[in-house]
C-alpha cells in the first residue's frame, strides 16, 4: 500500500458508500465536488495542522487520583490521603507529585471522562494506542502510523531516518497494523547507549563485498519471477535500501542526546525517561513525524502512593521541560504531545494491599501542543462514586470514548480521520470512528 490518499472519501466509492446511497430514496448520491470539500475542511480545524506527535506513554495503567485528577475533599473515599496542588491555570489542580507539570498547565488540556470496556492491560494498551478494540481478524495501526502513511509522500526526500520511533519500548510497542510493518516504530532505548542494528560490524571494504553479493542474489531472485510477481511489493529492496541510507545519515545523531547541554539534560531528569524526552525534541527538528516515550511501572495492585510518587519523580521535570523545550524551539505549535495509559486505577484504595486496581470506567490523558487549546479540562468524576456494575456510567460527568481522542488527534494534525483506508484483502477501514472533542482544538 503506498502512501497516497488514493483511497479517501474524495477519489474512490466503496461498498458502504454504495449501500448508503441505496438507502437514500428521492436523493442524488453523487455528491458535488465542492460540498464534498467543504466537508472535509469542517473536520480538520481551522490554521496549519500539527506537524508530528510525541507520545508519552505510561504503561500499566497510571492512578488518576495521583496524577492528573485529584480529589483531595476529606469527605470523599477517593483521595486516600493525596492532596493536590495549585497549577498556571485558575481552577485546575493536579496532583502534588506535579508540581512542574502544574507550571505549564497553560500549555496542556486534560480529558478526565475518558472510559473504555477494556480493563486488561493488553487489550486496553491495544485500544488505547489504535483507537479500536482488539479484532482477531485485524490488526489496527497506531497515531504513529497512520501519520506516516499519510505524509509519506511529503517526507520521502528530507527523510533519512525511520519517521515513526519508539524509545524504551515494551513488549506492545506501536504497530503499522494493516498499513504494513514498514510502518512499525522503529524501537530504541535509552539515549546514553547505542543505537541497535546501524553500525557496521565488519570493515567498509567487506561490507561493500556483501552488498555486492546481495545484488547478485536480488537479480536472480528477480529473474524469471516478474511475470509472476511484482518485485516491488515484496519490499525487501525498498527496505535494504532504507537501511544503508539510515547508516549512513547524519541524522542519526538525533538520538545523541550529550550533544545537549548539561544542564538542560538535568533538567529533563538524569535517567532514560527524561534522556528519552529530550532525544524525541531532537528527532522532531530533522523531521521524524511520531516519537513515543515509555515509561513503565504503573500497575499498582500495591503500595499504589508510593509507586506513583517515585514515577511522578521521573515524570514531572521529563514531561514539563520537554513542554518548555518544545515552546523555547518554536516546536510546540507543530508537536502535538500526548500522555497518557490504557486506563486508570479504582477510586478506591484496596486496605490490604494499599493499592488501586483497573479502572477503565473514568481515566484520564491530558494533551498538549500543536492544535490543543491549552488550559482547558473536559469531564469529571464523582467524588463518591458508586460500584455497582450497572450504575458505573453515573460516576463519569461528560464521558468521552478512547475513539474520540484519536479523531481529536487526527484532526489537529488536519488528517481526515473519516477516510477509508483500504486492508489488504479490500476491506475498507476508518481512520477513526470517533468524535472530535471540539473544546480541546485551539482554532474551532
Amino acid at each position: 500500500m503506498n502512501d497516497s490518499s488514493s483511497c479517501g472519501t474524495l477519489s474512490h466509492f466503496n461498498r458502504r458508500t454504495l449501500l448508503q446511497a441505496a438507502g437514500m430514496s428521492g436523493i442524488c448520491w453523487l455528491t458535488p465536488l465542492a460540498e464534498r470539500l467543504a466537508r472535509a475542511a469542517e473536520k480538520s480545524p481551522k490554521g496549519a495542522p500539527a506537524h508530528s506527535v510525541i507520545v508519552l506513554w505510561l504503561q500499566g495503567g497510571p492512578s488518576q487520583h495521583e496524577t492528573f485528577d485529584p480529589h483531595p475533599d476529606p469527605t470523599s473515599s477517593v483521595a486516600g490521603g493525596t492532596k493536590r496542588i495549585k497549577t498556571a491555570v485558575k481552577d485546575i489542580y493536579l496532583a502534588e507529585g506535579l508540581p512542574l507539570v502544574a507550571e505549564q498547565m497553560q500549555h496542556i488540556s486534560l480529558v478526565r471522562s475518558l472510559v473504555s470496556k477494556e480493563g486488561d492491560h493488553e487489550r486496553a494498551t491495544y485500544n488505547v494506542k489504535t483507537g479500536f478494540r482488539p479484532d482477531p481478524t485485524l490488526l489496527h495501526p497506531s497515531i504513529g502510523a497512520v501519520l506516516c502513511h499519510k505524509t509519506g509522500a511529503a517526507d520521502k526526500t528530507t527523510v533519512e531516518i525511520p519517521r515513526h520511533v519508539t524509545i524504551l519500548p515494551n513488549q506492545w510497542a506501536a504497530r503499522g497494523g494493516y498499513l504494513g510493518d514498514q510502518y512499525d516504530a522503529f524501537q530504541t532505548y535509552d539515549p546514553n547507549g547505542p543505537i541497535p542494528d546501524v553500525t557496521k560490524q565488519v570493515s567498509e571494504e567487506r561490507f561493500g563485498r556483501r552488498l555486492s553479493d546481495l545484488d547478485v542474489v536480488e537479480r536472480q531472485f528477480a529473474k524469471g519471477r516478474l511475470k509472476k510477481l511484482d518485485e516491488a511489493k515484496t519490499l525487501h529492496v525498498d527496505s535494504i535500501k532504507r537501511a544503508q541510507k539510515m547508516m549512513s545519515s547524519d541524522q542519526l545523531k538525533a538520538f545523541d542526546v550529550s550533544k545537549e547541554p548539561e544542564s538542560l539534560r538535568k533538567e529533563f531528569g538524569d535517567d532514560p525517561f527524561g534522556r528519552a524526552c529530550l532525544a524525541a525534541i531532537r528527532l522532531i527538528e530533522v523531521g521524524v513525524r511520531c516519537v513515543e516515550v515509555t515509561l513503565d511501572g504503573w500497575d499498582t495492585h500495591a503500595n499504589n502512593h508510593a509507586t506513583v510518587a517515585a514515577k511522578n519523580k521521573i515524570l514531572d521535570p521529563a514531561f514539563a521541560t520537554l513542554i518548555k523545550e518544545l515552546k523555547s524551539r518554536g516546536l510546540l505549535e507543530k508537536t502535538l504531545v500526548l500522555c497518557g495509559g490504557e486506563f486508570g486505577r479504582t477510586p478506591a484504595v484496596t486496605p490490604a494491599t494499599g493499592g488501586r486496581e483497573h479502572w477503565p470506567h473514568g481515566f484520564s490523558t491530558a494533551l498538549a501542543g500543536g492544535g490543543i487549546r491549552g488550559g482547558t479540562v473536559i469531564g469529571a468524576n464523582d467524588p463518591n462514586p458508586t460500584f455497582e456494575p450497572d450504575q458505573l456510567s453515573k460516576n463519569v460527568k461528560d464521558p468521552r470514548n478512547v475513539e474520540d481522542i484519536h479523531a481529536t488527534v487526527f484532526s489537529a494534525l488536519g488528517i481526515n480521520f473519516e477516510e477509508e483506508l483500504l486492508t489488504p484483502i479490500g476491506r475498507p477501514m476508518a481512520i477513526s470512528k470517533g468524535k472530535v472533542i471540539r473544546e480541546l482544538l485551539a482554532t474551532s
